[in-house]
């Protein structure tokens, strides 16, 4: 993979569409040249052609060579005592190293790449304090959802547990904010380990995934070869909706007359805005988009009424309400958006598509649950109410529509001068955009200065 180069779709969902449940024996075969395959798609060098026959390493030079066939080109890190031994061969490698001030930095400036590239962004440190140090942007990293390798040191394997100095048991303290955390103490692990990560993080939901590498390990020898042996029973992300599912939602869209789409971050993920575009207009139905999916639907597009929630415009909060289908993409319910849940759209319907089945019916029940990438089930989902309507004819949203554009005329998005005769906040972002036009990047924090931008 050249530089720069975005990630492969393939590798963002595998293709099985069967629920998820351990594979029987006789099928893992055929499940390893399926991850196989995947990471061929990101590697520079794996494929039939590019096998890395045997060779003789250290486990460090392993853990540079893997991250190289799965097309790994930058790293940011801080090297300490116990990941000390991977930082040689890493310094003669292909890849960039980003040296930073602090291992916090090195896990957030890791997702902020993987969120503009596409790409597994990967992160490195020592043991103790260096991995905990890793915690927020891992957190982080899982709530947004953003595919993410962290490799640490770890204290030799004959003295874990044993609170030797700079321990700490960084698989258990991740454990509930990973996809995967993984313990090495066993060179010969790294290759299938590395591939295994990288494999988690980007596929299904993508998220984080914690490698915890012993340093007797990394200091060990080993055999490498590639492709590495992958067996990950029971992890088979559901891409494809079920198309009784997907039958029954768009029924209930046919029979809607106050219909809103919820567009979520996992549309966004998907890469599926050309796809939502198609569905939206030939529903005619009012889209709302989250501060996650922010984007994903043009604002300019006249059935765009805004972001919803505590901070989002009147019109797009009040279609929410008043809706009697909630057809929600990728969106999980969050508080800021609902507000208190028992009155949320109180008369809708829910259809919910989302590639985390733990997401469906958390917050709010499912009346028509759909598991499985937005990416291939919205096409699916069109082409059903697309069929609907010849069979039954297009619902009539005329009277829908003049009460959101209404509320959109009376209630615009905007802000006010203050009285006092102060300059606002929203006046210096707004000057700002003026000033550098619209091709310039903005980066935000999280808070008020958020929601002023």
């Amino acid at each position: 993979m050249s530089k720069g180069s975005p990630i492969s779709p393939a590798l963002m969902a595998t293709k099985s569409a069967g629920a998820p449940k351990a594979p029987e024996r006789a099928d893992r075969t055929a499940d390893h040249a399926a991850v196989v395959a995947d990471l061929a798609a990101v590697s520079p060098v794996l494929g039939p052609n590019n096998v890395v026959p045997p060779t003789v390493m250290t486990g460090s030079e392993a853990i540079v060579r893997s991250l190289e066939e799965l097309g790994v080109d930058d790293i940011f890190g801080l090297p300490g005592g116990a990941i000390l031994p991977t930082y040689d061969p890493l310094m003669a490698s292909r890849m960039n190293h980003i040296l930073v001030r602090h291992e916090q930095g090195a896990g957030h400036a890791a997702q902020g790449y993987a969120m503009v590239t596409g790409r597994v962004g990967v992160c490195i440190a020592t043991s103790g304090p260096g991995a905990t140090n890793l915690v927020t942007a891992i957190m982080d990293a899982h709530m947004d959802s953003v595919p993410l390798v962290a490799i640490t040191g770890q204290v030799s394997s004959g003295v874990i547990g044993t609170d030797a100095f700079q321990e700490a048991d960084i698989v258990g303290i991740t454990m509930p904010i990973t996809k995967h955390s993984f313990l090495v103490t066993d060179p010969n692990d790294i290759p299938h380990v590395m591939a295994e990560a990288f494999h988690l993080a980007s596929t299904g939901r993508p998220g984080p995934v914690l490698v915890d590498i012993a340093k007797d390990a990394q200091q060990g020898q080993m055999t490498f070869s590639w492709p590495p042996k992958i067996d990950l029973p029971g992890y088979r992300p559901v891409t494809r909706g079920h198309n009784k599912q997907v039958r029954e939602a768009a029924r209930l869209i046919a029979a809607a007359t106050k219909p809103v789409l919820y567009v979520g971050g996992g549309v966004v993920k998907a890469h599926a805005a050309a796809e939502l575009r198609e569905l939206a207009e030939l529903t005619g139905a009012p889209v709302v988009t989250t501060l996650m999916a922010r984007g994903v639907f043009p604002d300019s597009h006249p059935q765009h009424v805004g972001m919803p929630g505590m901070h989002g415009t009147v019109s797009a909060v009040t279609a929410l309400q008043q809706s009697d289908l909630l057809i929600t993409l990728g969106a999980r319910f969050d508080d800021r958006v609902t507000g208190i849940l028992k009155s949320f759209a109180p008369h809708a319907k829910v259809i919910h598509a989302d590639i985390d089945p733990a997401e469906i019916s958390k917050n709010r029940a499912a009346d028509v649950p759909i598991v499985g990438s937005v990416k291939e089930i919205i096409p699916e989902l069109t082409e059903a109410v697309r069929s609907q309507f010849e069979s039954a004819g297009t619902p009539d949203l005329t009277t829908w529509w003049a009460f959101l554009n209404n509320l959109k005329e009376t209630y615009p998005l905007g802000w006010t001068e203050p009285e006092d005769g102060l300059s606002a906040p929203q006046r210096v972002i707004e000057r700002i955009g003026a000033l550098t036009g619209p091709e310039a990047i903005y980066v935000a924090g999280v808070g008020q200065h958020q929601m002023w931008a």
